[in-house]
């Protein structure tokens, strides 16, 4: 089968024998979207080599433990625990001290043909939801998980900084537990996504001190180390930062105004799959507008170059092309 892997500090698309994971559903890939993550692992992030991509709606060709769900149109969650520690037991691989992660521990990703995952990682989509919608699965149960850690209600002053894909994502579905959410960015193309959604956007350079230490809650999405001194400029005292970025590289911020202020830091990565769903079958968030272009499989590549272009928005590789 055709893969975009990144092996030996090299990104290309490869011919490489179909998955065979013993006990493990074999998933045909429809469609597929380009992360940023998926741009750091290339920078270095994480040190995965291997097949990437994470983001992804398939059909259930082999699933020995769960013949219902052979020819079913499904995501799945990315984190595979070992299905034996207390984690797991409990229902949430998602911090497994054994797990991997679908394209980016241990595992191949989705940029491919064909992937595997445990049959109780998939969740079938319902059928009013598109292809195009379904690849948004990932990313916004990423951005909504943040509802999971942090209490966000009607009153609750948040400020999503960073008008990549994330940080619209959770612009635009934190806004339906709480409004206005002000979105802080650099592109007003962008940022105009999430306004359709009732957001406030504001550009970086228009951010005023009036602004400074008036919201609840601030989440980082930017990827940028000068977000995270924006969160904190923005944050109240004993407020609440959301770090939602992964990039290769070591921040270097202003600890000493987290304790003066006594501000709580939330790490928030992976959230549940079926809540998103629920969201875009209910027709509540319209994500088409994240959607920049579309590459066949075989230019995995040359989307990968577009995807890391300054101010681009989701790209989705077809393996059917």
């Amino acid at each position: 089968m055709r893969a975009l892997r990144f092996v030996d500090k090299k990104l290309s698309l490869a011919d490489v024998p179909r998955p065979e994971r013993p006990a493990e559903a074999l998933v045909r890939v429809v469609k597929s979207g380009i992360c940023n993550t998926d741009l750091e692992i290339v920078r270095g992030y994480a040190g995965f080599e291997g097949t990437i991509g994470h983001e992804f709606v398939g059909v259930v060709e082999m699933a020995d433990d769960a013949p219902e769900l052979i020819g079913k149109r499904v995501v799945g969650e990315i984190n595979a625990g070992c299905g034996k520690c207390d984690r797991c037991l409990s229902g949430d691989p998602r911090h497994c001290p054994a797990r991997t992660v679908l394209g980016i521990v241990g595992r191949d990703g989705a940029h491919a043909e064909y992937l595997q995952l445990p049959s109780r990682n998939l969740l079938v989509v319902p059928d009013n939801v598109s292809d195009e919608q379904a690849v948004f699965a990932e990313p916004l149960a990423a951005a909504f998980g943040i509802t999971e850690q942090v209490d966000i209600g009607p009153e609750t002053k948040v400020a999503v900084v960073g008008d990549g894909k994330l940080g619209l994502l959770c612009a635009m579905s934190l806004g339906l537990r709480s409004k206005p959410i002000v979105l802080i960015g650099k592109h007003r193309r962008k940022m105009s996504i999430a306004e359709a959604h009732g957001a406030e956007g504001v550009l970086r350079g228009d951010v005023t001190p009036s602004m400074h230490r008036e919201f609840d809650v601030v989440v980082e999405a930017s990827g940028s180390e000068s977000g995270f001194a924006t969160a904190l400029d923005l944050v109240r005292p004993r407020g609440k930062i959301v770090l939602k970025s992964t990039f290769h590289g070591t921040p270097v911020w202003a600890a000493s105004r987290v304790v003066v202020d006594e501000i709580t830091i939330v790490g928030s990565r992976c959230g549940r799959f079926a809540p998103a769903l629920g969201l875009l079958s209910e027709g509540r968030l319209d994500v088409s507008g994240l959607i920049e272009d579309e590459f066949p499989l075989s230019k995995g590549v040359e989307a990968m170059a577009a995807a890391a272009s300054r101010g681009s928005r989701k790209f989705l590789l077809s393996a059917a092309n």
